[in-house]
């Protein structure tokens, strides 16, 4: 068993100081630190001590697509996504092709069990986030209008031992036997997104069974006094809801009023795209060319396409303009996403019994070592 001493721990339920924290793949206790003799001691340097950071809607990253279907692709943005504080993950197919979800989700589902292993060197693959494909062509974003199908419950119910979430427009024809359909028969989490839906049409998708709302406000109907579309329908009702903090997608003026009307359930996620980690320059994303320019991602037409954000600094600017303590901030890139998608006995938070997926920061959220299953997969180069 490991002590990590001299750090400030973020625990579930507080802010500790003075504290250890005992691990070995797991979370053992948190004790005194004077409690540590005969222990293998990591000194953790006076940074925080954190719940490793869970990014539940990631496409790529270091060049990288899930949709491409490549094993060495997944691989690498596993890795990638460590020096983030991402100790686990749910790669996220666009509206590809149905042979391309298909050859993705079967990599996804042989490579979460190597993920596990102590020989992986990357983040833990938790699943897979299907951003559509049963999405509203008015609302497609970046994604390709030509493989837009109607829903079809086999392609997630054939899939439920990989798929996690499915993204889906609820005002689709069918869109709503597919909610029951799904939410009777599997865990998946039905998530309202790239949607023309009403406020009613939506209400009507959570009374099926949608708990989650994709990239809130993007892609979808907004908030009007007497039109509260999915926006409304969203900040209204007891759903999860994902921000893309970056200060581009949604203001971060708004950052204060979202947590404030979500509280843990409002869910930090990237978007990233395969541009995450590399320069401002020409990328694609479901095939289509992007074109990165700082915090901005661009189809040639203007469209936003998904972001380069890193999650860490996504806790960051929610910490910074939201008006929420260290501990919320950090739970809202770990606790509330594990919660999202029923992980939580195991992941999220510093508890006792969970796995051992703690991130060492400094106070400007910048990361210093992560650890997966109580096993160092990072470190900062000095």
């Amino acid at each position: 068993m490991k002590a990590l001493v001299n750090g400030i721990i973020l625990a579930e339920y507080g802010e500790l100081h003075g504290a250890a924290l005992l691990f070995d793949e797991r979370i053992r206790g948190i004790v005194g630190a004077d409690q540590t003799e005969g222990l293998e001691q990591i000194d953790a340097g006076g940074l925080y001590i954190c719940p490793g950071l869970v990014d539940m809607h990631i496409h790529g990253y270091w060049g990288e697509d899930i949709s491409d279907g490549r094993e060495e692709g997944l691989r690498k943005m596993a890795k990638g996504v460590l020096q983030n504080g991402v100790t686990s993950f749910l790669p996220t197919t666009m509206t590809v092709s149905r042979d391309e979800i298909l050859d993705a989700f079967q990599l996804i589902r042989c490579m979460m069990p190597v993920s596990r292993t102590e020989a992986f060197d990357g983040s833990e693959i938790l699943g897979c986030h299907a951003e559509g494909p049963f999405i509203n062509p008015a609302r497609k974003g970046a994604q390709s209008e030509d493989h837009i199908l109607p829903p079809q419950a086999d392609l997630i119910l054939d899939n439920q031992d990989v798929v996690r979430i499915v993204t889906m427009a609820p005002e689709m024809p069918g869109a709503l036997d597919f909610i029951r359909q799904v939410t009777d028969q599997t865990d998946v989490l039905i998530s309202i997104g790239h949607t023309s839906a009403s406020y009613d049409q939506a209400m009507a998708a959570i009374r099926a069974g949608a708990r989650h709302v994709t990239h809130l406000f993007n892609a979808m109907t907004g908030l009007n006094h007497r039109d509260p579309g999915v926006v409304g329908a969203a900040l209204g009702s007891p759903v999860s809801c994902e921000l893309i903090a970056d200060g581009f997608h949604i203001h971060p003026g708004l950052f204060s009023f979202l947590h404030q009307a979500k509280g843990d359930k409002l869910v930090l996620i990237t978007d990233c795209t395969r541009a995450g980690g590399l320069p401002d320059g020409e990328y694609t994303l479901g095939g289509q060319p992007i074109f990165v320019k700082g915090i901005e991602c661009r189809l040639a037409d203007g469209t936003i396409a998904g972001s380069v954000l890193h999650l860490n600094d996504a806790v960051r600017n929610l910490y910074q303009h939201g008006g929420v303590t260290r501990l919320q901030a950090v739970h809202a890139a770990s606790l509330s996403p594990a919660r999202a998608i029923g992980a939580d006995k195991h992941k999220g938070s510093i508890l006792a019994g969970k796995d051992a997926d703690l991130v060492l920061m400094n106070d400007s959220f910048e990361i210093a070592a992560v650890y997966v299953r109580g096993v160092r997969k990072y470190i900062r180069e000095a």
